[in-house]
C-alpha cells in the first residue's frame, strides 16, 4: 500500500497526520490524492465512513500551503449541511491549524462569519444559502477560488440547492491559467449529477472505491400495525444495550417522537432543520457524550456526521429514495464495528416501500418483531405481503451468523470523514 509520504505529501503535513494519528492511507485517500495532488478535476464515490473527507483535504491543504495574507479565499467547500460541514472543519484543523477557515452557514448570526470574512481566510466551508447571501453583500469575494469541494454533491442538487450551486460555481474561475480544481464527493453518485459533472468539471478522474472485509451489517425489516410504532420502538430500545440514531420523515414528527421517547424514560435528543444551531450543536454533543441515548432525526442526520458509537439504526419512516436509505443505514457498523438497522413497514406503507424497490432498495429480510422484543435475537421469517400483517409465529431459527441471510453492508476502515 503506498503511504502518505509516497504520495508526495509534505513533512509538515505528515507530521499532522501522525499526531492525529492517521498514518496508513485508506483505499479512497490512497486512489484519490495523487490524481488532485497533481491538479486534476475529481469525482469521487465511496461508501460513507471511508474516508472521502481527508482525501480531499490532504490535496487541499498541500496547494494552499499555509496561510497568505491578503489573498482572499483560495478554497471553497461547499456542503449541504450545517452539521456537515462543521465537521470538515474539525477534520481540516487536525490536518493544518495554520489555515484561517471561515465557516458560513445559516441557523446562527452573521457577526463571527463576518469578522473572520475580514481577517483573510484561507478556505471558505458553509452551505449554499448563506453562502449566497454574502457574496450578494460583497463580503465574500469568490473570484480568487483555486480548489472547490461540492461535498455530498448529489445530495445538494437533490434537494433542490442546483440553482445555487451553480451561481456559486459561475463566481469561481472557470478558465484561463488561473482556473479552479474542481472534485465532486459522495457515497452515492446517481446518473443525473452527470450533467453537473459535464457543464464544470474538465477531463475527470472518476474514483470509485468499495471497500472489502467482513461483512459488519444486520438490517432487517420489522412489520407492525401503525398504531403500535412509537410502543414497538420503546421496547426495541430498551432490548438494545447501545446508542441508537432513529430517522423520522418529518421535523414535525422527529420533534413529536422524541418527546414521546422522554415520556417512556428514553434519554432522547432530537435532530431537525427548525432547531436553531445552538440546540442542533447541543443535541449532537449530548449524543457523542453519551448523555442521550437516543438520537431522533430527520435526513440531517443522514449524511456526513461520523460518531463511531452509533449501534443501532431505526427507520421509524421509509425515507424519500434508495439512496437516503443507504445513508441513513450507513451511520452505523463503521469503521468496521457492528451494528444493526431496522426497517419499520405498516400496512399503509406497501406502496411506498414497493417504490423504493423499484428505484435500487435492496430486498430485504423480514424479521419476527416479538421474538426480537422479547429477546433481543433476531429470526427471519418469510416477509408478509406488503398491505398484509402476518401474526403467525415464524418458522423455524436461523443463525444470524449466516451471511446469507441477511442483507449486509461491508465494514468501513477506521478514519477520519
Amino acid at each position: 500500500m503506498t503511504s502518505f509520504a509516497e504520495m508526495g505529501v509534505r513533512p509538515r503535513t505528515l507530521q499532522a497526520l501522525q499526531d492525529a494519528r492517521i498514518t496508513t492511507p485508506l483505499p479512497i485517500q490512497e486512489e484519490t490524492i495523487p490524481v488532485l495532488l497533481a491538479g486534476r478535476d475529481a469525482v469521487a464515490e465511496a461508501p460513507t465512513g471511508s474516508g472521502k473527507t481527508l482525501a480531499f483535504l490532504i490535496p487541499m491543504v498541500e496547494r494552499l500551503a499555509g496561510h497568505r495574507r491578503d489573498a482572499g479565499p483560495r478554497a471553497l467547500i461547499v456542503a449541504p449541511s450545517r452539521e456537515l460541514a462543521n465537521q470538515i472543519g474539525t477534520v481540516l484543523r487536525t490536518v493544518d491549524k495554520g489555515l484561517r477557515v471561515a465557516m458560513i452557514y445559516g441557523g446562527v448570526g452573521y457577526g463571527s462569519q463576518l469578522n473572520a470574512l475580514r481577517f483573510s481566510p484561507d478556505v471558505v466551508i458553509g452551505c449554499p444559502g448563506r453562502i449566497l447571501d454574502l457574496t450578494s453583500q460583497g463580503k465574500a469575494d469568490l473570484s480568487k477560488v483555486e480548489y472547490l469541494v461540492l461535498d455530498e454533491a448529489d445530495e445538494m442538487l437533490d434537494q433542490g440547492f442546483a440553482p445555487d450551486v451553480e451561481r456559486i460555481i459561475a463566481m469561481t474561475p472557470g478558465s484561463g491559467p488561473n482556473r479552479r480544481q474542481t472534485v465532486l464527493t459522495s457515497a452515492t453518485m446517481p446518473s443525473w449529477v452527470q450533467r453537473m459533472i459535464d457543464r464544470h468539471l474538465l477531463e475527470p478522474a472518476i474514483i470509485r472505491v468499495t471497500t472489502q472485509g467482513e461483512p459488519t451489517l444486520e438490517h432487517a425489516i420489522l412489520h407492525m400495525e401503525r398504531a403500535n410504532k412509537v410502543d414497538t420502538l420503546s421496547r426495541l430500545l430498551r432490548r438494545h444495550s447501545g446508542s441508537a440514531l432513529v430517522f423520522h420523515r418529518t421535523k414535525h414528527g422527529a420533534k413529536g417522537l422524541a418527546r414521546d421517547l422522554n415520556a417512556r424514560g428514553h434519554r432522547s435528543v432530537e435532530l431537525q432543520g427548525n432547531l436553531s444551531q445552538n440546540a442542533r450543536d447541543r443535541a449532537v454533543a449530548m449524543f457523542r457524550s453519551g448523555q442521550a441515548d437516543v438520537l431522533v432525526a430527520t435526513n440531517v442526520a443522514a449524511r456526513g456526521l461520523d460518531i463511531s458509537h452509533v449501534a443501532m439504526v431505526v427507520n421509524y419512516e421509509l425515507p424519500e429514495t434508495p439512496q437516503w436509505l443507504t445513508h441513513r443505514v450507513g451511520r452505523t457498523a463503521r469503521n468496521g464495528a457492528a451494528g444493526r438497522a431496522f426497517t419499520f413497514i405498516t400496512n399503509e406503507d406497501g406502496e411506498k416501500w414497493r417504490k423504493l424497490r423499484r428505484l435500487g432498495a435492496p430486498e430485504l429480510p423480514g424479521a419476527d418483531t416479538d421474538h426480537l422484543l422479547n429477546t433481543g435475537d433476531i429470526r427471519l421469517i418469510a416477509a408478509p405481503p406488503l398491505g398484509v400483517i402476518d401474526r403467525r409465529p415464524g418458522p423455524r431459527p436461523q443463525r444470524p451468523g449466516n451471511a446469507s441471510t441477511f442483507h449486509r453492508r461491508r465494514p468501513r476502515p477506521s478514519s477520519v470523514r
